[in-house]
């Protein structure tokens, strides 16, 4: 293989992805998957573009082998987030730039440098012959980045991906992530008698009924969710928003919390919520005057160290560096969260580093989306085999 012809490719495609905007907001991803759903298509794949929103496009692209087998499905998001300060950018941000190894240019890491590297990767399986068994489904997807459901989870919902092993493209290194946390979200509502601040006793202050329930949840759960640990993992809890009161001079009648917890991968969401309703009931509040309302929430995930999904992907990143990859930490979450309960292997994969994700003059290193598609050929032909090998 031309590794430098395999470079200039990845480079191009991945300048084309760039200069077709789809930040969020408002996340319309139409023109860039009507972009991606064409190469699809003229590469032989069986290819259709699916939406429950107006704007939010995603792109499904199947190639089937002659014999049953696996499916894998490799996915990245189509869109990005919005430029920030255009200040703070040295360049257009909606235009490719290569230097120093590098391309820069808005979503060059997260998420179009793995889009670009799937492109190439669907092509070159169709050029083989496609796979000899099993499915290989390539996903372009909206709404990531609104953490909506009009993306991946949509395409969950109505069956039009099943996989068996979920690669998701992101910003790794070319490492692995093959755990990930739980997510869950909640938002607590105290009530109170609005009055004078001038005579606050003839009030109710819900503010400081709130005060009183993080204070008491905070001496409850945070020694307990201390002890919650899994190797680098830890369950957390953080209280993201508050807000009450319309103005100084009077007693707030409300005061809302949304609260962040995030889950060991053996952690359940319900459980989790159970778990925060009982302490925050047993604050000492009268009960008609606090509210507690899940907002949403997705368990977390571990695909086992010997899956096939995980072994192929090892075994090739090992075959391309001499070195066994390492396997990473997740501070945020996937779109693979969908797919946590499903009994499948979920793995994170891709070029570029975490830190890039959302900062102005964002870049991707080209030597890693070579390696990045190098490697995720070598997967799929140890997975599913090609027809022409």
């Amino acid at each position: 293989m031309d590794e430098n012809a395999l470079a200039q490719e990845l480079t191009r495609r991945l300048a084309d992805l760039i200069a077709i905007p789809s930040p969020y907001p408002p996340g319309d991803t139409r023109k860039i998957c009507a972009y991606t759903a064409a190469l699809m298509r003229e590469a032989g794949f069986e290819t259709e573009i699916l939406s429950r929103e107006d704007g939010i496009d995603n792109v499904v692209a199947r190639l089937k082998g002659a014999q049953d087998g696996p499916s894998l499905v490799f996915n990245a998001h189509a869109d990005t987030v919005g430029i920030g300060t255009r200040e703070n950018w040295r360049t257009d941000p909606f235009e490719a730039v290569e230097g120093a190894g590098l391309v820069t240019g808005l979503g060059a890491g997260n998420c179009k440098g793995s889009m670009a590297t799937h492109i190439w990767l669907a092509q070159e399986i169709a050029r083989a012959g496609g796979p000899a068994r099993g499915e290989v489904v390539f996903t372009f997807v909206g709404d990531e980045e609104r953490l909506g459901p009009q993306g991946l989870q949509f395409l969950r919902e109505t069956d039009a991906v099943k996989p068996t092993i979920l690669v998701l493209g992101a910003q790794t290194e070319n490492q692995l992530i093959t755990e990930e946390r739980g997510v869950m979200w909640l938002k607590v509502t105290a009530h109170g008698k609005a009055a004078h601040a001038g005579n606050p006793a003839v009030g109710d202050n819900a503010i400081s009924r709130m005060v009183r329930v993080l204070t008491h949840l905070d001496a409850v759960l945070t020694p307990q969710l201390e002890a919650r640990v899994a190797g680098d993992k830890h369950s957390t809890i953080s209280v993201g928003m508050i807000t009450g009161g319309h103005n100084t001079n009077v007693v707030p009648d409300r005061c809302i919390v949304e609260i962040d917890r995030r889950l060991l991968p053996d952690e359940k969401v319900e459980a989790a919520f159970a778990e925060m309703k009982s302490i925050l009931e047993d604050a000492g509040e009268p009960a008609d005057l606090l509210d507690i309302e899940f907002l949403t929430g997705t368990n977390g995930f571990s695909a086992p160290a010997d899956g096939p999904g995980v072994t192929a992907l090892v075994n090739a990143v090992t075959a391309r560096t001499g070195t066994a990859p390492a396997f990473l930490n997740a501070t945020g979450v996937s779109d693979g969260r969908y797919f946590a309960d499903d009994n499948i292997e979920i793995i994170n994969f891709g070029p570029g580093a975490g830190a890039q994700g959302h900062a102005a003059n964002e870049s991707v290193p080209i030597n890693e989306m070579v390696e990045a598609a190098i490697i995720q050929l070598d997967m799929v032909t140890g997975l599913l085999g090609l027809n022409e090998s």
